[in-house]
């Protein structure tokens, strides 16, 4: 004979939709403001920097956009763990702030929601999935634009006295205006 309790049926509420859906899409404002910023920052320390510091001040402002690409992530996972606070999901902003940064990474948590927000737990994970995408596409054209550059100061260096070609329609990318 079978003696675990009968647990009752999981029934998704709209309620839960709707919240899930609202968090989603603050987390991919944010994260549009935070890439954007990111990017504006990098141009800045690029025209800054300019010349006058030596090939690997690139470095320097991948390790700045690292620093500020991770600040956007901290914070979005803070606005779903003070959504469950708020919503008395989860009884600290510490535990909550836990189980957020978990599931947003995807690597899962020993703390649970209660079984009305459970869809969030995944939405979660999503929203988290998504804008570590998003990151990575940022994160990687900055440091292609960076690659590139270096790389072309380099033929330039070993060309002994040749000029360097000249820039074609066929090779030109908006996205050189903006990394490098």
């Amino acid at each position: 004979m079978n003696t675990a309790p009968i647990e009752p049926a999981y029934v998704i509420s709209l309620d839960e939709i709707a919240w899930g859906g609202a968090l989603v899409a603050a987390t991919m404002v944010m994260h549009a403001f935070g890439m954007f910023a990111t990017q504006l920052v990098n141009v800045a320390a690029k025209n800054r920097l300019g010349a006058k510091f030596p090939p690997w001040s690139g470095l320097l402002r991948i390790i700045l956009a690292s620093w500020m690409i991770l600040l956007v992530h901290l914070t979005e996972a803070l606005v779903w763990a003070t959504f469950f606070v708020w919503k008395g999901a989860l009884a600290s902003l510490s535990i909550a702030y836990y189980f957020s940064l978990n599931e947003y990474t995807t690597l899962g948590s020993s703390v649970y929601l209660p079984r009305h927000w459970r869809l969030l737990e995944g939405m979660l994970a999503m929203a988290g999935l998504l804008a570590f995408a998003w990151s990575t596409g940022v994160l990687f054209t900055l440091a292609q634009g960076i690659e590139t550059r270096r790389m072309q100061r380099f033929e330039q260096r070993h060309q002994q006295g040749s000029t360097p070609p000249p820039v074609s329609a066929a090779s030109y990318s908006p996205v050189d205006n903006l990394v490098e």
